[in-house]
């Protein structure tokens, strides 16, 4: 019997930090978005070759089921209308030297009405998502309102799925190394359509059915359940998900916990069901991502779940610039890079933001360009420009409908050439301490959302802190854990800022690993912790590694019941640093002080304050790219440290510093950022 061949090594695709690796060559992931079925087909070949023009390697693009269906399992691919030739479109961009990412959804949203799903599944009642009092959940979004599917509904898994193989199909023969798609994501920013309250949805039959069986799993007996709950009388047959938050005291958050844990995991399997789909397509044999949206701590989207269900993933970005947006960016980014660097993944924006939908807050290009250097500075190595070319719904592309190049194309150019020219995917930025924030943490600060029907994430949209809109209830402890834990994390934040010391933000599922590279950890602790978190603070704390728990003592599980082995807080012989600090100005003063004198070496000097700076060396620990950000209203004069550089070229504007006593002096405008390209000869 002959054995299968296998797949030559050179016909596959690879993930790796700096991008995709193909046939041994390294392609860093810098894309721009063309949606094809918006364009007259005789446009497709001058948009893809400006694309290229802008030095972009990559052509990004949905697909989307609701334009190409004509009939329940019949579609259009340009059999009938040119303009939906997916095949035709990849064939050119194939052609012209570009590789490719495709989006086949089956959410793509695209500022398409009903998110790109047709409309007969949307008004199929036994597709559709349900309210507590088992209405359909209904999303208010122009042009028009709609229901929203549920992704635990058999029916929408089986309509998606038969959705899924048909791309694939027409996909397959556009697959690397035979065409030019290198990538694909599943789904799209799959936060539940946005009505991702705790109460929201979905209480679907098929959900609740999920949901009986994931108590039954996480409990495995009857009687445990009954004691956690508190309920002699509940049943996994029978249990009902909790409506509303009407709660006095912790120990009866448990079945609303369970309840938002259980929305995490509805998401995952969602998308790991949908990617098995496509396991055994060529498609399949591709990497596979997922785009978290803004604001995705605020939201049902557990990376690590996720991750579980796709190979990586990306973020989006859509911000102005302001200092408040600076620091969001860089909390958004610094967690995805942690994420990311330790399973050696590329660091990567799904959606850069370039225009915006014109029912959305206008952004300027100038904000564009911000958003840009400011997540590159703070970690990111690859991007995707959304949207590269103007369309239907999307103001402020830059290349027009016809194809041609717009003035703002110049700074995609710019970035790009620069990006290269230092090889900047393979540059890592060194940030010695994390903010180890857990996922109960954020689970718990969405199930005490004071705001009703408007979710966590849409209130941090608006420019409100999630945590901070939590109720204040004590719920029978001396203060609102919530509010107090995001006080302590935004004052750590400011402390590390004003002595210039690098920092970033973790998720806990990474607390091992995290624990063990930091100098320094800080775990952001309501006094409720995962056991498993628990356990690896005291490993590092018993090797004598710098770790800080505050403002609160791990005391509770993440049900807020008692741990059954409460953790040591004892400072160990070697750490240098408070085992549990409090929200207090003076403690955190003195941790601050403590931590520059530990962690010098790692200061980066600038002036005035409202300037920040990060660097990024190469795998020698050669300095090569220093940002220089001033997201204030006022134009100003900066004197930063040159990182033992001789002189700078600005990789945007051209311009040539020197630097004068370990420093350069350089303007830089409001609300802008420089990337200085870093030469160690004069």
């Amino acid at each position: 019997m002959n054995e299968p061949r296998s797949e030559p090594e050179t016909a596959r695709v690879r993930l790796v930090p700096g991008g995709l690796e193909l046939a041994g060559e390294v392609l860093p992931l810098h894309a721009g978005s063309v949606h094809y079925w918006h364009m007259d087909p005789s446009t497709w070949r001058p948009a893809l070759e400006s694309l290229k023009s802008m030095g972009l390697g990559l052509v990004d693009t949905y697909v989307p089921w609701g334009v190409h269906e004509t009939a329940p399992g019949e579609f259009d691919f340009g059999e009938r209308e040119a303009r939906l030739g997916l095949g035709e479109f990849l064939r050119i961009a194939h052609e012209i030297g570009l590789r490719a990412i495709v989006r086949p959804g089956p959410h793509i949203n695209a500022e398409l009405t009903f998110f790109g799903i047709p409309a007969r599944v949307i008004w199929d009642e036994r597709c559709q998502a349900r309210s507590a009092r088992a209405k359909p959940v209904i999303l208010p979004v122009p042009p028009l309102a709609f229901p929203v599917p549920s992704y635990a509904s058999e029916a929408f898994q089986t309509e998606a799925a038969q959705w899924l193989r048909a791309c694939a199909d027409v996909l397959e023969p556009h697959v690397w190394p035979n065409g030019p798609v290198v990538l694909y994501q599943i789904d799209n920013e799959g936060a539940l359509y946005f009505r991702d309250g705790v109460y929201d949805q979905d209480y679907h039959p098929d959900a609740l059915s999920a949901y009986r069986r994931f108590l039954q799993a996480k409990y495995a007996t009857l009687q445990e359940l009954r004691r956690v709950y508190a309920d002699g009388s509940v049943t996994f047959a029978g249990i009902e998900p909790p409506k509303q938050l009407n709660v006095t005291a912790a120990l009866e958050l448990a079945p609303h916990l369970d309840w938002a844990d259980f929305q995490e995991q509805l998401l995952a399997d969602a998308f790991a069901r949908m990617r098995a789909v496509l396991a055994p397509t060529a498609l399949g044999k591709l990497p596979c991502s997922h785009n978290l949206p803004l604001s995705e701590g605020a939201t049902p989207l557990d990376p690590a779940r996720v991750t579980q269900a796709v190979d990586f993933v990306g973020l989006d970005y859509y911000h102005g610039a302001s200092p408040n947006q600076r620091a969001e960016v860089a909390r958004r980014t610094s967690e995805l890079a942690v994420r990311c660097e330790l399973d050696r993944k590329p660091v990567f924006a799904c959606e850069l933001g370039a225009g915006f939908p014109p029912f959305f807050p206008p952004l300027r290009a100038e904000d564009n360009a911000f958003t840009a250097l400011v997540a590159l500075a703070y970690g990111l190595r690859g991007f995707n420009v959304y949207m590269a070319v103007e369309r239907d719904r999307w103001i402020g592309a830059p290349i027009d409908r016809t194809g041609q190049r717009r003035n703002t194309s110049e700074f995609w150019e710019k970035l790009v050439k620069a990006l290269e020219r230092t090889r900047f995917h393979e540059l890592r930025r060194a940030t010695p301490v994390q903010i180890l924030v857990p996922r109960s943490f954020r689970r718990l600060a969405r199930v005490l959302h004071a705001f009703g029907p408007f979710s966590a994430a849409l209130f941090q949209v608006m420019g409100g802190s999630a945590e901070e809109a939590c109720f204040e209830d004590e719920l029978g402890f001396e203060t609102s854990i919530v509010i107090e834990a995001q006080r302590f994390m935004r004052a750590l934040e400011a402390a590390l800022e004003a002595r210039r010391i690098p920092y970033g933000i973790a998720s806990g599922d990474l607390a091992e690993a995290v624990l063990e590279r930091a100098q320094w950890s800080i775990v952001a602790c309501t006094g409720a912790l995962e056991p498993e978190i628990v356990q690896s603070v005291a490993r590092a704390i018993e090797r004598g590694k710098n770790v800080t728990v505050g403002p609160f003592a791990p005391e509770r599980d993440p049900l807020l019941w008692p741990l059954e082995h409460p953790l040591s807080l004892l400072r160990r012989p070697g750490a240098e640093l408070p085992s549990l600090l409090a929200l207090d100005e003076s403690a955190i003063t003195t941790a601050m002080d403590q931590a520059s004198a530990l962690l010098g070496e790692y200061r980066l000097e600038a002036a005035p304050k409202e300037v920040f700076l990060t660097c990024h060396s190469d795998s020698s620990g050669g300095a090569r790219v220093l940002f220089v950000i001033n997201p204030s209203e006022q134009d100003l004069v900066a004197e930063v440290t040159a990182c033992g550089a001789a002189s700078a070229l600005d990789g945007l504007e051209g311009h040539r510093f020197t630097a004068r006593a370990g420093r350069f002096r350089l303007a830089i405008r409001a609300h802008s950022v420089r990337l200085l390209e870093l030469a160690r000869d004069s």
